[in-house]
């Protein structure tokens, strides 16, 4: 029997007809997945891992800090005020069964002069589960500008699933589509990162519902596009007093910069491993030439080589190359733009260009996109913080343009079975025919 909703079959009516309507009922289903969970195509890593996900989400108050966008120019001073971040925990968990996952719920700026526009994101995980006993590595994780916490669910929930304690702040940035509001995310960035980090670490210390399993000990920061600035700087790179420090008002910043007397206050303790998607901060002098020397930490740098918001050769690619003491591998989507951390678009956001944008690259899948970097980042995660030392095959090739690389012969049978990597072969942990368009590159840290 036909689904009630579909045409009934008649001669005239092609197959070519039937398939369209089947895909057409389908996408609402598809579009509803939730994103941390990946697609039959993923690479190996990329599944969810064997916990259970709780979330549980928290107000956390930084008293007294500059509000550098009402900087008075004729008293030269900025007011205090109390900055309240709303912060998400993702943590494995033991629900109860029949428990409901979350939904999370956001509003992202609209195309001027329209109203922002808000979305939900379903979720794998269930409020205030109670937590699994740990320890399990410590991530904090940092969305870009304008951005929201909920669009980095992709990435938080798969994570959790592995045996992380995530904990994601939402920024509160300006308006991203006035300029003038580019000092605020600029500042406070690293700023907020640090605050969540050390509050993270205390809360971990008091045994706080969600934190009480996490390990500050083994610590990693990942950050999307500002965030990829802000975990960068948070990691030990030097912001250059020369640079863009001083597009803040009242030179407020340069005490954080390169040998001034507050810039240990951006350090975030123990990190044993950075990811840094799309990040921002190279273009705009962020660190000079010298400053991202001072990540020596392990590095994962993802990100499009036709990203025009960070730049390639001038942005992402400048950071792999200049964190020389860093032991850093660097994945390219081949012609893939800056639209590569938040997942794929839900229904809300799919009215206009503008909206999607947000989420979805115009060359790659998004989906596809979340699943290669879940892959990718599990795999530098286990190996550099948890000490899996196992995984580095998924991110060793002799082969670094994946279109080059070939299927090993004799292969694993079926249709997609996952490539045992090796000398020249597809690299390791990915479908056979799935692994095109990609580039990854690998460099040690000078000694």
């Amino acid at each position: 029997m036909l689904h009630p909703r579909l045409p009934r079959f008649r001669p005239a009516f092609s197959l070519a007809a039937l398939l369209v309507a089947l895909l057409t009922l389908a996408q609402p289903a598809m579009a509803q997945s939730p994103p941390a969970r990946p697609g039959a195509d993923a690479p190996e890593l990329a599944a969810l891992g064997p916990h259970a996900v709780g979330v549980r989400t928290r107000i956390w108050i930084q008293p007294a800090q500059p509000d550098i966008l009402a900087y008075d120019r004729a008293k030269g001073t900025a007011p205090l005020v109390d900055r309240r971040l709303t912060v998400e925990i993702w943590y494995p968990a033991r629900p109860r069964p029949g428990a409901k996952p979350a939904i999370y719920a956001d509003a992202l700026a609209a195309e001027p002069p329209a109203a922002p526009v808000a979305f939900t994101v379903p979720g794998i995980a269930v409020r205030d589960a109670p937590a699994v006993a740990g320890p399990f590595p410590l991530v904090i994780l940092s969305h870009g500008f304008g951005g929201a916490t909920a669009g980095m669910s992709w990435l938080a929930e798969n994570l959790a699933s592995k045996g992380y304690v995530v904990v994601a702040p939402r920024h509160r940035d300006p308006d991203y589509s006035d300029a003038a509001g580019f000092p605020g995310p600029l500042m406070r960035r690293p700023l907020d990162i640090a605050f969540v980090a050390a509050r993270a670490r205390d809360g971990a210390r008091a045994g706080a519902p969600g934190l009480a399993a996490a390990d500050p000990g083994r610590t990693a920061l990942i950050g999307y596009s500002m965030g990829g600035y802000g975990v960068l700087t948070a990691a030990g790179a030097s912001l250059d007093p020369r640079g863009a420090v001083n597009l803040v008002p009242g030179r407020l910043m340069t005490p954080f910069a390169r040998d001034g007397a507050r810039a240990a206050e951006l350090q975030v303790p123990d990190v044993r491993a950075v990811v840094a998607i799309a990040p921002a901060g190279a273009a705009f002098n962020a660190w000079g030439a010298e400053g991202l020397a001072g990540v020596t930490a392990p590095l994962l740098v993802i990100g499009g080589d036709r990203d025009r918001t960070v730049g390639y050769a001038g942005g992402l690619r400048a950071v792999f190359d200049r964190a020389v003491r860093a032991d850093r591998y660097l994945l390219v989507f081949q012609n893939g733009g800056h639209a590569i951390g938040m997942g794929g678009a839900p229904a809300a956001m799919r009215g206009s260009a503008w909206d999607m944008d947000w989420f979805e690259d115009p060359v790659w899948r998004a989906d596809r996109v979340s699943a290669i970097s879940q892959h990718m980042i599990t795999a530098f995660l286990d190996a550099t913080v948890k000490g899996e030392t196992g995984r580095l095959a998924y991110l060793t090739t002799d082969t670094p343009l994946a279109n080059d690389a070939k299927w090993p012969t004799p292969g694993p049978a079926g249709y997609a079975p996952f490539s045992p990597g090796g000398p020249g072969a597809v690299w390791k942990g990915f479908r056979k025919n799935h692994a095109l368009g990609l580039e990854l590159r690998h460099l040690p840290a000078a000694p």
